[in-house]
């Protein structure tokens, strides 16, 4: 069973970014709210499969906040898939205990949480590493009790794929099974694509 729980979108302009999503692809982007302290906000549409695409960049009513925004947002200049999260079934604590025995380390477990337009406040735990993230590595979160976000989305746009492609596969696989994760990653220049069917056709996302 795969853990993917969503994607990440980072845009340098994220209204620009849900526009064009919106406009060229009928994509059903929903606001998901921001993200305290962070300096960051979010969009979010449903993928199926208990899945979704977060399209997330800088919030201007926040103004830039005193760390870096999360996701390497500060120095990108074009929208891209910067990386995706997994849900394992396992707690996080013995995730990364796994995933240090596989070579790679999660980093930190941290609580975070963001209120949504209609007021429900969401809590979650996610594991963090400093610095930018590591593209076909994911982050590991743990939603609890909180409602997941999939919840409240349409399913217009499915993920068919998730194409992972690095120097050393094998390496890459180890840490994915460890997470809980069977994806197949092919031997090549590291690179992450996510292949969408939305309302008006194919869609790869890099």
């Amino acid at each position: 069973m795969s853990v993917i729980d969503h994607l990440v979108y980072a845009t340098p302009d994220l209204d620009e970014t849900v526009e064009t999503l919106r406009n060229d692809c009928g994509i059903d982007l929903i606001a998901g709210g921001p993200h305290i302290g962070r300096g960051t906000r979010n969009y979010l549409a449903g993928l199926g499969d208990g899945r979704y695409l977060e399209v997330i960049g800088p919030d201007p009513d926040q103004g830039r906040p005193t760390v870096p925004r999360p996701f390497g947002i500060d120095d990108i200049d074009e929208a891209r898939l910067v990386t995706w999260c997994a849900r394992p079934s396992r707690p996080l604590d013995e995730v990364a205990v796994r995933v240090r025995a596989a070579g790679y380390d999660l980093g930190t477990i941290m609580e975070m949480s963001r209120r949504r337009p209609d007021g429900v406040l969401l809590e979650w735990e996610l594991t963090v590493r400093p610095g930018k993230p590591h593209a076909l590595i994911p982050f590991c979160i743990n939603w609890g009790a909180t409602p997941h976000p999939t919840t409240t989305l349409g399913e217009t746009t499915i993920l068919r794929a998730l194409c992972l492609s690095d120097p050393e596969p094998t390496a890459i696989q180890n840490v994915l099974r460890a997470i809980g994760e069977e994806i197949d990653v092919r031997q090549g220049d590291r690179s992450l694509e996510a292949e969408l069917t939305t309302p008006r056709g194919s869609l790869t996302l890099r």
